[in-house]
């Protein structure tokens, strides 16, 4: 293929010592354990070739492939850290889960990290921003300035955050990783040969990263909630947390015209991401481009064009 205007449909997420990436017909993930070996895993994407109608609906479809990837991801994390050797043998409550469950146990701890998680976005992103600006609201009564000092507060949060664990030099791996997703896919969409010294040479950074669409809701949500009432900081907590949903619909849905087209909305709306992305990208090592190769080979359709975005 080699058509400069081509964008393609499949996306990744970095991993320990590997890359994921995902897709319409098969899914792979690609490892390099400790002796330099490459491991690939592949399964099919979709269970069913016929989307159910969550998938295909606007707004609803957000929701959904947000937990979906959530849950893929964190499969596909725990799954590279096995392979690359880096798993911990498992202790206090997990190792009783072990020995209670036994193989249904890696559900189980799946699903209390991934509401471990959430709960820990919720807390920083929703709840700390509220009460933080809350210290103020006997100042002032105005809602435009208790919303826009929320809305600074949690973009800070969110910079300072990243900023943060960027700095762990096992974050920096996956981040090296995650440079090396970005200028593989780049350098087949525009359909040259997939080799380490040709997507060295492509941009780390990408329109259509998580990275990008985890800022959008983050902007999404400062206009959604500015609706909410400050009568009731508890009130307004609530509030924020029912609306989510409805965030993540609506970001989804930017993401995805941000991504098919090229123009002076999308590229200002992909700005912030692109931006930030120099904190969660770093430049790959040609081993690590190799990883990232063997990752998308597999996921590349047969019909030509079938994975168009």
């Amino acid at each position: 293929m080699n058509n400069k205007n081509f964008k393609t449909s499949i996306g990744g997420q970095a991993l320990i010592e590997g890359v994921m990436m995902r897709g319409p017909e098969i899914s792979a993930l690609a490892v390099r354990k400790p002796d330099k070996e490459i491991v690939v895993e592949t399964w099919n994407t979709n269970k069913t070739q016929k989307k159910p109608w969550y998938k295909n609906t606007p707004f609803v479809r957000g929701c959904v492939n947000f937990v979906e990837m959530m849950i893929i991801g964190y499969k596909t994390l725990m799954r590279s850290a096995e392979l690359s050797e880096m798993a911990e043998e498992p202790e206090g409550f997990e190792k009783w889960l072990n020995d209670k469950l036994g193989d249904k146990a890696g559900g189980v701890i799946s699903g209390i990290t991934l509401l471990l998680g959430l709960a820990l976005a919720v807390g920083l992103f929703i709840i700390l921003p509220t009460v933080l600006v809350s210290l103020i609201k006997n100042l002032t009564d105005s809602k435009v300035i208790l919303t826009t000092a929320e809305a600074v507060t949690k973009i800070c949060i969110f910079v300072a955050y990243l900023a943060l664990v960027s700095k762990n030099k096992d974050i920096e791996r996956v981040f090296m990783y995650h440079g090396s997703e970005h200028k593989t896919i780049a350098c087949y969409e525009a359909g040259e040969e997939l080799t380490p010294e040709n997507a060295k040479k492509y941009t780390r950074f990408h329109p259509r990263c998580g990275t990008s669409f985890l800022f959008i809701i983050l902007i999404v949500s400062i206009l959604i909630f500015s609706f909410a009432s400050w009568e009731n900081p508890v009130m307004r907590i609530v509030m924020k947390i029912l609306l989510l949903p409805l965030v993540v619909g609506i970001s989804y849905e930017i993401i995805k015209l941000a991504g098919r087209y090229d123009n002076v909305f999308t590229r200002a709306v992909s700005a912030p991401g692109l931006w930030l992305q120099r904190l969660t990208t770093k430049e790959p090592d040609l081993d690590m481009l190799e990883v990232a190769i063997a990752s998308i080979k597999p996921c590349i359709p047969k019909e030509e064009g079938a994975d168009k975005w």
